[in-house]
């Protein structure tokens, strides 16, 4: 999987216009559609510490400010501190008046410390006394703004509550009938008010009170030290950017006035369809699982196209381009290239028997289902930026692909599926994969230019929908056409 992280040269367009690589996209299978990133909505399911994986609801993680209570980050390399034990003497007590004078020994006892294998800070460095107990109750440093911080939070509660109040007396009580203005004029302010349904006085005086003072800029600043001009600096006394920042609400100077800070969650999140609200990502809930509920990534649903050789390329002449298609579905797949102005319409498919295919598949794989129905569902993409600078000379013919099998990559026994491929277009087969020639002519107006040679076109392929058969129906064989842009390299020369 090592190919997923190269650089993109064949990347797939989603609908909102964005080009991304197969293994950065979902496929929707309500929708039918490529999902990229921006396409999804994030949802946090768990919130987890990553040193201790202690799981806690959402409720708790606020009242923690998102931190564990546990586990400490290193406030130098902000790796993972741990917990080492020492050796402490401690003095015996003093003989009394009645007892002989005797040797006073020193009695080691057990303590512990925070002390970090990257960088070898400890707490002992910072000044911060041993714990008896390796559970830690480490003292923490106060925030010098915690009474302004509060108070700020206590007025926007109020102002919170205010605001909900309003939107629930709105929804009991309906808007009233319009009121003329000569009898308004008649009543008091105070019977107005009981009329229409409002308090006698406004919510707004009775918590006037509680607003907190407003900050007052100032122009007075400390005065520079007088040695600042004269003694050297040494860096490795003083803190970075990144540290201070680390703790902005001290933004300690000095490395010795570092203090180790309480390790944040993490979340594990699911993505959601914009369109359909469907799921495209669902992991599991536990911290120490790596699996996913749903995951409905592209390469597990949408066949792969990678490049597998390009002749050099000249201006206004012919260049093979060897393109390799992998199906990753269960199911048996049909291909077909399409120019790119194709409109991404998507024509449902549906199966009436589901025997129909296994006997198929055994006789000839070139009969797929054809019971096709109109029902056509047309999104078109937003305009994108890159135009094609070169011409893909398209086959006439479709590609036929079987389909996944894990144990066929480690069978040396040739596939007899009896395919009846053009041997103009297919040029090498094995199990669910297949490599294609095509031919790419550069434009003319490319001499001068040193951009890459970009090409595109729309790859239509058989996909069956496994949802409907959750709702005790038959499953439906839907063609999905995918518009695809390939960078295939740059110009060499006219010669």
């Amino acid at each position: 999987m090592t190919y997923l992280n190269q650089p993109d040269y064949v990347r797939y367009l989603c609908n909102c216009g964005s080009l991304k690589s197969i293994s950065k996209i979902y496929f929707c299978r309500h929708c039918l559609m490529i999902r990229c990133g921006y396409c999804v909505c994030q949802e946090v399911d768990s919130h987890y510490c990553p040193n201790c994986m202690e799981n806690l609801p959402s409720s708790e993680v606020r009242l923690k400010k998102n931190k564990c209570s546990n586990c400490f980050d290193c406030p130098c390399c902000f790796q993972t501190l741990s917990t080492r034990a020492g050796l402490a003497p401690v003095r015996a007590a003093a003989p009394t008046e009645g007892e002989e004078n005797k040797d006073v020994k020193a009695t080691p006892k057990k303590v512990y410390y925070l002390f970090c294998s990257l960088c070898r800070w400890s707490s002992r460095d910072a000044g911060i006394p041993d714990q008896s107990v390796a559970t830690g109750g480490w003292p923490e440093q106060e925030n010098p703004h915690v009474m302004r911080i509060n108070a700020l939070i206590d007025y926007h509660k109020v102002l919170a509550s205010i605001e909900k109040q309003q939107c629930e007396r709105k929804k009991i009580h309906p808007k009233r009938s319009f009121m003329p203005a000569q009898t308004m004029y008649s009543f008091t302010s105070a019977l107005v008010r009981k009329r229409i349904g409002r308090p006698m006085k406004p919510p707004l005086q009775s918590q006037s009170s509680a607003q907190p003072v407003p900050s007052v800029a100032s122009e007075e600043v400390d005065e520079l030290p007088n040695d600042i001009f004269t003694e050297s600096v040494d860096i490795t006394k003083i803190t970075t950017l990144e540290q201070r920042l680390q703790h902005p609400e001290v933004q300690a100077e000095k490395i010795n006035e570092l203090r180790p800070q309480h390790r944040q969650f993490l979340v594990k999140r699911s993505q959601r369809c914009r369109v359909c609200e469907h799921n495209v990502s669902k992991s599991d809930l536990c911290p120490q699982s790596t699996k996913f509920k749903i995951l409905l990534a592209a390469f597990y649903h949408i066949p792969e196209v990678k490049i597998v050789t390009c002749e050099p390329l000249r201006p206004g002449k012919s260049s093979e381009l060897l393109l390799k298609f992998c199906n990753p579905t269960q199911h048996q797949t049909q291909i077909t290239i399409l120019p790119l102005d194709t409109l991404l319409s998507t024509s449902l498919t549906e199966e009436k028997d589901i025997k129909q295919e296994d006997t198929q598949t055994n006789e000839s794989s070139n009969l797929l289902p054809s019971t096709v129905r109109q029902a056509p569902v047309t999104e078109d993409p937003k305009a994108i930026k890159i135009v094609p600078n070169a011409d893909l000379i398209l086959p006439h013919s479709s590609l036929i692909l079987p389909p996944r099998d894990d144990a066929a990559e480690y069978d040396d026994t040739n596939d007899n599926h009896n395919f009846q491929d053009d041997p103009k277009l297919v040029v090498w087969r094995k199990g669910n994969k297949a490599v294609i020639r095509l031919h790419v002519i550069p434009h003319d107006t490319n001499k001068d230019n040193e951009d890459s040679i970009i090409v595109g076109f729309v790859m239509q392929h058989g996909y069956v929908n496994t949802i409907a058969a959750l709702e005790h129906k038959s499953p439906q064989k839907v063609d999905v056409k995918v518009k695809l842009y390939l960078t295939v390299g740059q110009l060499v020369g006219e010669t």
